[in-house]
């Protein structure tokens, strides 16, 4: 087993996935603990499972599929039931009456394809799927999400059972345990529901006589659910409680966490109230972190692009910056390019508000205001504890960009991030905040601008042609008959939205020579960025409409987010 493990790592070297360092530390890992080399790698962020499963699945000379638009027989389903299906963490997809063709998770299985053989009565014949598809897979086809509002509805009537029904009146004892046990199953089947259906927000929000539940999937928000009012304070009570926050105190907005099993899974959820005039409301952010994409391969860049931060993050001291709306994908940027940098022989730490994911190796600090560590007094302090890099979450103050710059002068590459519409933008900003431009120029190495795009769904991807302003407006309008362009028509797979995931499009400004001299000279941002472009800068929207002409997404997406940056 030993060989084959030490195989399995050198593979992913070969396919260049890790690193001889990255093998070795989990080789330790996997001494100390017995488990599965290819369970800790994941594990440690440094291969993601998709491209783990992919690998073992082309050495073991076994197909590997998306489930997402792969054509399924419903008699296929009816041969083996959903608690077999999510033990096994397999999925069918057809038969021909003497076999039957099954995704699995883990293709090594040889008990799970015996019980498959003898639940079926077939042979099996075995492709290769995440674990993650063949999740989503079986809640689609074995209609979990009509399951999940049956329970929802079921929670919310024994909810009400534990609410007065006239004034003045009191439940029963067995109302009152009733209707508490109705709150906690809804609300943990609301955040179940959730993780399923790949939500990044939930919002609860009190309205005159309802409480809307709504879910942010893919950057926009929709209706999940609508609450009866008498639940409210309830609802509101659990997820305090959950969170450790006081239960009491509905005057002043509070912030909380929730760690959330949904199986096997850990979620880790961070809870905002803030009240408002028909109660509180309630925000919860979720991080999965088997959803963080890790690896600036991995992110969307061009090659291009992606050469030249490449290039950026080599520099052995300075200042980048990465820049965007809250929500746009700065973090998990930054992460990566720690987790590219990061090896034994550098000291890495960070300054989080919060720390969304754990980094291995990586020692990072969460900011506690009440408690007087902010970035800028964070920062102070860490350049006492020898770092080669540091990674600031955010620069809000003056005094937290003086130490940032005074860190890059004095020999450490730092990161953070800024909120400015564009990279070249983030120059004058800096300069109103009070570093002087000389400083700047000699202490910058460059700003990232990034957003996110919304992916266009492959189960119903089909040719489009984009609105005759749109294209105009975007300087297509003439050639716009030799391109090909794409949309999504909506299907089940992607809420008939027409997507599924987002991507990212970004602009690397780069600080050369020539712009250093003009940020000396407080160039304005539209020169900076007009020199920018000159000196090679490839712009957001110019990256984005690649991605459009790849079919990747669409004009009117990267239009929204990038044309009128």
């Amino acid at each position: 087993m030993a060989k084959g493990r030490l195989q399995l790592g050198e593979r992913l070297i070969q396919a260049g996935k890790i690193t001889q360092e990255q093998l070795d530390i989990a080789l330790k890992e996997q001494q100390r603990t017995g488990k599965l080399l290819g369970e800790i790698l994941h594990r440690l962020g440094f291969v993601a499972e998709d491209e783990l499963t992919v690998l073992l699945a082309a050495d073991a000379g076994i197909q590997h599929i998306e489930l997402n638009g792969y054509p399924v027989q419903p008699e296929a389903l009816k041969l083996i039931p959903e608690a077999t299906v999510r033990r096994l963490r397999a999925f069918p997809l057809s038969t021909d009456g003497r076999t039957v063709k099954v995704a699995l998770a883990n293709i090594f299985d040889v008990r799970a394809i015996d019980d498959l053989r003898r639940q079926t009565g077939r042979q099996v014949e075995v492709l290769s799927a995440t674990e993650g598809d063949i999740l989503r897979a079986i809640d689609h086809y074995y209609g979990q999400a009509a399951k999940g509002d049956a329970l929802i509805e079921r929670s919310i009537r024994e909810a009400e059972r534990g609410v007065p029904t006239r004034a003045g009146g009191q439940p029963t004892r067995a109302e009152g345990e009733a209707g508490e046990a109705g709150v906690i199953s809804l609300v943990d089947q609301l955040l179940s529901d959730a993780v399923r259906e790949g939500v990044t927000d939930i919002h609860v929000e009190p309205e005159e006589t309802t409480v809307r539940v709504r879910y942010r999937v893919d950057g926009l928000l929709h209706n999940a659910t609508t609450l009866p009012k008498a639940v409210q304070a309830s609802v509101i009570a659990r997820l305090k409680i959950m969170a450790n926050i006081n239960i009491a105190e509905t005057r002043l907005p509070q912030d909380g966490r929730i760690l959330f099993n949904v199986g096997a899974k850990r979620i880790d959820l961070r809870v905002s109230t803030f009240p408002t005039i028909y109660g509180e409301n309630v925000v919860l952010r979720l991080l999965d972190r088997e959803r963080l994409i890790l690896g600036l391969e991995k992110l969307g860049f061009g090659a291009d692009t992606l050469g030249i931060f490449k290039r950026c993050l080599e520099r052995p001291y300075g200042i980048i910056l990465v820049t965007g709306p809250t929500g746009s994908g700065k973090t998990t940027t930054l992460y990566s390019a720690l987790a590219y940098l990061n090896s034994v022989e550098r000291n890495i730490i960070t300054l989080e508000d919060p720390v969304e994911y754990e980094l291995p190796m990586i020692r990072q600090s969460q900011i506690n205001v009440r408690a007087g560590l902010t970035f800028s007094t964070g920062l102070r302090s860490i350049l006492r504890q020898d770092p080669d890099i540091i990674f600031v979450g955010e620069i809000r103050d003056a005094e937290t960009l003086e130490m940032s710059v005074r860190a890059a002068l004095t020999g450490h590459l730092v990161f953070s991030t800024l909120h400015t519409n564009d990279s070249a933008g983030a120059v004058p900003r800096m300069v109103d905040l009070g570093v002087e431009p000389f400083l700047l120029s000699s202490s910058l190495i460059a700003v990232l601008a990034q957003r996110l795009v919304r992916r266009i769904c492959s189960g119903c991807k089909a040719l489009a042609q984009p609105d005759p302003e749109l294209l105009k407006k975007a300087g297509l309008a003439e050639r716009a008959g030799n391109l090909t362009f794409y949309e999504g028509k909506g299907c089940q797979a992607c809420r008939n939205t027409g997507f599924r995931g987002r991507l990212g499009i970004f602009e690397v400004f780069a600080v050369t020579p020539a712009i250093a001299r003009v940020i000396q000279e407080r160039g304005d941002s539209a020169t900076l960025r007009r020199l920018a472009q000159r000196e090679g800068m490839r712009t957001m929207f110019e990256d984005g409409l690649r991605k459009v002409l790849a079919g990747l997404t669409t004009l009117e997406e990267v239009a929204r987010e990038a044309l009128s940056s």
